[in-house]
């Protein structure tokens, strides 16, 4: 209808005015608006099927897929394998010299046995697939399961350390030392004795480990649950928040006072004015004489739990004068450690990054101005009474104290200090490679090493029948082995072995009769 129709000044279309026709039009703009969502869904779903196909492989049908290890785990390379069992053996020499003894415990536990011990950290724990009727889970620490093992075993006193791996779904940060899959080392003392004895030697461990690792400058920071306890009841803070409000004070290593604080008010419900005097406690670092200042302070001096934690914190300095540990020891309040079952002690050590090379992607990573002046903790640990009592079916406590060596965090500085310095690493123990000069050898090379083997001397010999003798050396010079045993024809008529130092390669003739001596000789002297 003509009447009924006008021309659009933009488009110069036509629009008809009738109900019908505009009901027509804008089911018909609707039909192509759903056919083309449609074909781009299609479009989509299509693209997403190929990646996947990409993924599980070609057209002829073999499965493909990334090689790597899984989120926060690695592999270790020789080299990295003698970094790390020369730490071990630093750390085990010195927890033996202390008179431990060692365990060890299952990989996975009953889930039951972790939940409720760690806090807000619960939250990390690996839940295995139900097996059977068992609901279990991996280990987050070898602390609980070592006071599962002593309620089990009702056990009351042992001194031991238990060195193995641990699971904690985290996201981790690998160039500094964080992972999902790590090794923990831990050292323990449980039972009944007097106060602040044992808490004092696990801090001379921890002393010990790091001064013989010559990692650089560290600072072992010490705390009391019950003087935290203390001062959020003197603050303020209500009962019920203690724990959750002890969380977010660890996090200060982490994270600004301005931004600790904006959690607790903001998220925890703490009020500003609770926060505020937490602020100034936190801030406050010393040795005895700060136990002594808060001893007369007059909000913690009215608080019996805070005042038994600064009278133990005292008596703890003063055995840590005696084990000459108190250059490295300071008392800090900032110091929480969110882990629930603490019931006194706390410490925690920190290696700053002084003679250290500068950890590898720190921007990457989004390290905080405060974590890229250290390197975190390298350490950590304390008292927890109460926890052997938990599993126990009588509630019968055992008094245990421990400390925890951060080990992977460890690893990763020796590996960067190795790759920094000159220094090769050697990755086997080989003492002597056995080599022959002409050919034709080889039965006299395997009767020589089976001799040198059976001496108790590390050796190797080329598996070849005639190796070059410049390949032989070339393999002691590339793999640090400091002598070499040569065979000769002629050395075989006056049975005598030339045996070559490699560093000077110097050479001298010694019979065979005294070989196995001059070789113990020469390897116990270098």
């Amino acid at each position: 209808d003509a009447a009924g129709a006008q021309a659009h000044p933009c488009f110069g279309a036509v629009i008809f005015s009738r109900p019908s026709i505009l009901q027509s039009v804008a089911e018909a703009v609707k039909e192509s608006l759903d056919n083309f969502l449609v074909s781009v869904q299609i479009d989509e779903e299509v693209a997403k099927l190929l990646q996947l196909k990409a993924q599980l492989g070609g057209e002829d049908g073999k499965h493909q897929f990334v090689l790597k290890t899984p989120k926060g785990t690695r592999d270790y390379n020789p080299k990295q394998m003698a970094i790390r069992e020369k730490v071990f053996n630093t750390i085990i020499s010195c927890f033996k010299r202390h008179g431990a003894e060692t365990i060890d415990t299952p990989v996975f536990e009953l889930k039951e046995t972790l939940t409720g011990k760690y806090g807000e950290d619960s939250k990390l724990i690996y839940d295995l697939k139900d097996q059977g009727g068992e609901l279990l889970s991996l280990r987050y620490d070898l602390t609980v399961p070592f006071a599962r093992y002593l309620a089990m075993n009702k056990i009351t006193n042992i001194k031991r350390y238990h060195i193995a791996k641990v699971y904690r779904r985290d996201n981790p940060a690998m160039t500094r030392g964080r992972y999902r899959e790590f090794y923990q080392c831990d050292f323990d003392i449980a039972g009944q004795y007097d106060a602040m004895i044992p808490d004092a030697e696990c801090l001379k461990i921890v002393h010990e480990i790091l001064s013989e690792l010559q990692l650089g400058e560290f600072c072992i920071k010490v705390n009391d649950r019950r003087i935290l306890d203390g001062m959020f009841a003197v603050c303020g803070v209500p009962d019920e928040k203690f724990r959750t409000i002890c969380s977010t004070v660890d996090k200060l290593d982490k994270m600004s006072w301005e931004d600790v604080k904006k959690e607790m008010v903001n998220e925890k419900g703490l009020s500003e004015e609770a926060a505020d005097q937490i602020g100034e406690y936190v801030s406050m670092r010393g040795g005895m004489d700060l136990a002594e200042r808060l001893l007369q302070d007059q909000k913690m001096c009215q608080n019996k739990q805070a005042c038994a934690g600064l009278s133990d914190i005292k008596l703890l300095f003063s055995y840590l004068q005696l084990f000459q540990v108190t250059d490295k020891v300071v008392f800090d309040l900032s110091l929480a450690r969110g882990l629930d079952y603490y019931t006194g002690v706390i410490y925690e050590a920190v290696l700053t990054q002084a003679g250290l090379p500068p950890l590898a992607n720190d921007s990457q990573n989004g390290a905080s101005s405060e974590e890229s002046a250290g390197v975190g903790s390298v350490a950590g640990g304390g008292r927890y009474d109460g926890l052997v009592g938990m599993f126990d079916p009588k509630g019968r406590k055992v008094p245990c104290v421990g400390v925890s060596i951060g080990i992977e965090r460890i690893f990763s500085i020796m590996e960067q200090k190795a790759e920094a310095s000159a220094e090769k690493v050697r990755t086997t123990e080989v003492q002597v490679m056995v080599a022959s000069a002409q050919k034709n050898l080889l039965e006299e090379r395997l009767r020589l090493v089976t001799e040198l083997w059976s001496a108790g001397i590390k050796a190797e010999v080329m598996y070849k029948k005639n190796p070059k003798l410049l390949s032989q050396l070339q393999h002691c010079e590339e793999g640090g082995v400091p002598l070499v045993a040569i065979l000769g024809e002629q050395e075989l008529k006056d049975g005598v072995v030339k045996l070559r130092v490699v560093s000077t390669r110097e050479e001298v003739d010694i019979s065979r009769a005294d070989l196995i001596a001059e070789i113990k000789r020469r390897t116990s002297e270098a």
